[in-house]
């Protein structure tokens, strides 16, 4: 989706936004999984909740600068809403 942006700075700025923001909830999860106690556990689970609602965030950016469409964004908008509620989840326990 990224490499769908425009090649202005506009575009390479958000685009490299998104990219760090998308990818490190993966990466913060693993670590999470190699937490060593249950405050670390919830830190990076609060880390992981954060880029997915960043990556949300640059997604509707997206749209409104009418870079793309929402039928473009809308399958990685409603993966991060997902991956919201379950991080929202895990880390009330």
């Amino acid at each position: 989706m990224s490499t769908n942006l425009p090649n202005t700075p506009e575009g390479k700025v958000i685009r490299n936004q998104i990219t760090k923001a998308g990818t490190s909830v993966g990466a913060n999860y693993r670590e999470a999984n190699r937490a060593r106690s249950k405050a670390d556990f919830k830190n990076k689970i609060a880390i992981c909740e954060s880029e997915a609602s960043e990556t949300q965030y640059w997604l509707e950016v997206i749209v409104d600068m009418e870079w793309l469409s929402w039928d473009q964004v809308k399958p990685g908008y409603e993966e991060c809403s997902e991956l919201l509620a379950i991080f929202t989840s895990i880390g009330k326990k």
